[in-house]
């Protein structure tokens, strides 16, 4: 990596971790500039607009998620294994970020109102839901799932309980969150095994 990549990467790393903690519309080129102890100017002539800040966060936002849930999963063997290590490679990404799922924040605040990021948090959501599906299929093929296993229908009620995990952590502080995930998860599991 360039000098300059290193430097976009640093203000993204930044610009995510307050996306986090203030939601997408919260994030502005002012306040990143304090955080970072750079130029206004110069985070402009990064970005242009707030809405290019915020959609070069969310895009910095997805590469972070496919490095810390994405590919650890997929190093792990086939089938039920690699279900498994993925909602606990989802566990750690909660912890990632100041502020948790920056996905969940993103949601609320996009999923009414058109426009670009509205698309990119779309996308990005479509994909996670295809990761989860594509992994649960391997898992089907491998036997160690139904074969009547409906792939989109685990990869709702996963996406749910990841959901419902971040707001019984973040919002209502519950210190049983973790254990009711994994007892939710082992219960998901358990309907689908062949």
């Amino acid at each position: 990596m360039s000098k300059g990549q290193d430097t976009k990467t640093a203000i993204l790393d930044e610009a995510l971790q307050i996306a986090s903690q203030v939601g997408f519309e919260g994030l502005t080129i002012g306040q990143l500039a304090e955080r970072t102890e750079m130029s206004k100017s110069g985070l402009f002539a990064h970005f242009r607009s707030k809405e290019q800040l915020q959609l070069q966060t969310l895009e910095h936002s997805r590469r972070w998620f496919i490095d810390t849930v994405i590919r650890p999963a997929l190093a792990a063997p086939r089938g039920e294994a690699r279900v498994r290590a993925l909602f606990d490679a989802w566990l750690r990404w909660e912890e990632v970020l100041d502020g948790g799922c920056v996905y969940v924040t993103a949601a609320v605040e996009y999923d009414d109102r058109p426009g670009a990021m509205r698309d990119a948090l779309s996308s990005h959501q479509q994909e996670w839901l295809e990761s989860i599906a594509t992994m649960v299929r391997t898992a089907v093929a491998e036997g160690d799932f139904r074969e009547d296993t409906d792939p989109d229908q685990f990869a709702f009620e996963l996406h749910a309980l990841t959901l419902g995990y971040h707001q019984f952590v973040r919002l209502l502080d519950d210190d049983l969150a973790l254990r009711r995930a994994r007892a939710s998860f082992e219960r998901l599991v358990a309907c689908y095994h062949s």
